[in-house]
């Protein structure tokens, strides 16, 4: 998708934000946060798939080359070989390290 196809998404949400009858915005809003639930799973997995495919085993690139490259937060890279999958407000505690 080129940065214009994303700027004419935009421009949609957009107009659904500037429609005038409060009932009408919210049903459109609706009916668009809905259709988008079904497709956060599987945005997730490919995003997931083409980021271990970008690091290939530690052969490919940094964590934060992948970030830089794919526009994403350096955290969400590593949320990917952490296993978490979460909202991104609640992440797991880390694990103290064990006294020697």
């Amino acid at each position: 998708m080129s940065d214009e196809e994303v700027q004419r998404v935009t421009n949609a949400l957009d107009e659904v934000e500037r429609i005038a009858d409060p009932e009408a915005r919210v049903r459109a809003k609706s009916q668009i946060m809905a259709a988008q639930v079904l497709r956060n799973k599987e945005w997730a997995q490919e995003r997931k798939e083409l980021i271990v495919q970008l690091w290939n085993g530690g052969n490919g690139l940094s964590y934060r080359q992948i970030a830089d490259r794919l526009g994403i937060k350096l955290s969400t890279v590593q949320d990917v070989f952490r296993g978490y999958t979460g909202s991104g407000t609640v992440r797991p505690k880390a694990t103290p390290k064990e006294s020697q």
